[in-house]
């Protein structure tokens, strides 16, 4: 795997609306219009939080902020595998291209999820 910093990844993460929509096709409906403004906010959100974890004040608030960024990277994962599951109901047919970037998108997801923890265990000195 390719290492990129969270920041990085963030700042993908925040593009969602434009890669769902261009890239793989997502349909326009209803259900789908709402499950991409929730991951849009909640990715966007842990983007800022990330920033904002950078400037922390203290080695608290750092761990505190990465908190809201584990959180919001968790729902941007939630909102994504939502919109697997409007797929697989048959609620709305989605391109075979859209469900392998919901895939990787997930992963990403995950990953942040995954880096965020990480990074607060070694902020505390690795415990808990």
């Amino acid at each position: 795997m390719i290492w990129i910093a969270p920041s990085e990844k963030d700042t993908d993460n925040a593009a969602l609306e434009k890669r769902l929509w261009d890239a793989a096709g997502l349909p326009h409906t209803l259900e789908t219009r709402h499950a991409i403004g929730q991951v849009i906010r909640s990715s966007s959100s842990a983007a800022a939080n990330y920033r904002s974890a950078c400037r922390a004040k203290s080695k608290a608030d750092f761990i505190s902020k990465l908190g809201t960024v584990e959180e919001e990277a968790d729902e941007s994962g939630f909102w994504l595998d939502m919109l697997h599951d409007i797929s697989q109901l048959g609620l709305v047919k989605f391109e075979p291209q859209c469900l392998r970037e919901l895939d990787r998108l997930e992963d990403e997801a995950d990953q942040l999820v995954a880096i965020t923890v990480a990074s607060k265990k070694t902020a505390r000195g690795g415990n808990d």
